[in-house]
């Protein structure tokens, strides 16, 4: 999952972005609504955390840019502000969800990953291929009864490719939705992850589900592997 949080408080968008990050998601931080505007627009987000009382640009008008621009992904407003009417405007210009600070994280994680989910044909609850299963919510991956061990990074990995059954994922593509805009090291990094994973869930079970497509990137076997 590759987040966006809009947040001019330093310590909470720190907080914040180290927690998503050890939960195995890909974070982006902007610190003004001008930026995070901008940053909405370039990159594709699974989902965006906006504080309503930004510098520049409050939230509420870059929710209904973005809107008005037919961008849909999901918004969760967070925002010091109390109130009803604080709330249905929030609402009203396109957010799908709200937060009050303080909030605990737990509730927010769980808040986050439901936006996620409402997509239901882009977000089924549990993805499987074969019988190779990974839950996003319980963040667990199994072939058939067998549970297997993953990293937050793996289970990201693999996350990414089975969206993706059949088709050719470049490690660039791999790069941008799992690790964040300030990554800059090698892009051999991804095959590094990529054989830990098939040593997990290919080989101990005889399978080759995860194919290396020569000069082009990864494919998920979507056949029993």
């Amino acid at each position: 999952m590759r987040v966006l949080v809009v947040e001019d408080e330093l310590a909470m968008a720190d907080s914040i972005r180290r927690g998503l990050e050890a939960e195995g998601m890909a974070v982006d931080v902007a610190h003004d609504g001008e930026t995070g505007l901008w940053m909405a627009r370039e990159n594709s987000y699974d989902v965006i955390l906006l504080d309503i009382m930004l510098p520049k640009i409050n939230g509420y008008v870059v929710c209904k840019t973005l809107r008005d621009e037919e961008n849909w992904t999901p918004v969760l407003m967070l925002t010091a502000k109390q109130g009803e009417f604080d709330e249905a405007e929030g609402l009203d210009t396109g957010a799908d969800d709200y937060v009050t600070k303080p909030f605990s994280f737990v509730v927010l994680l769980a808040r986050l990953r439901a936006l996620v989910r409402r997509k239901v044909a882009e977000r089924p609850t549990v993805l499987t291929i074969g019988d190779l299963v990974l839950d996003p919510a319980s963040r667990e991956v199994a072939r058939g009864d067998v549970p297997i061990d993953v990293t937050a990074r793996e289970f990201s990995i693999l996350e990414h490719l089975m969206r993706r059954p059949g088709e050719v994922v470049s490690k660039t593509a791999i790069l941008d939705a799992v690790w964040d805009l300030n990554f800059d090291g090698d892009t051999n990094i991804v095959e590094v992850y990529v054989s830990s994973l098939r040593k997990k869930i290919d080989a101990p079970f005889g399978r080759k589900s995860i194919q290396t497509v020569r000069g082009a990137g990864y494919r998920l076997n979507p056949g029993p592997g």
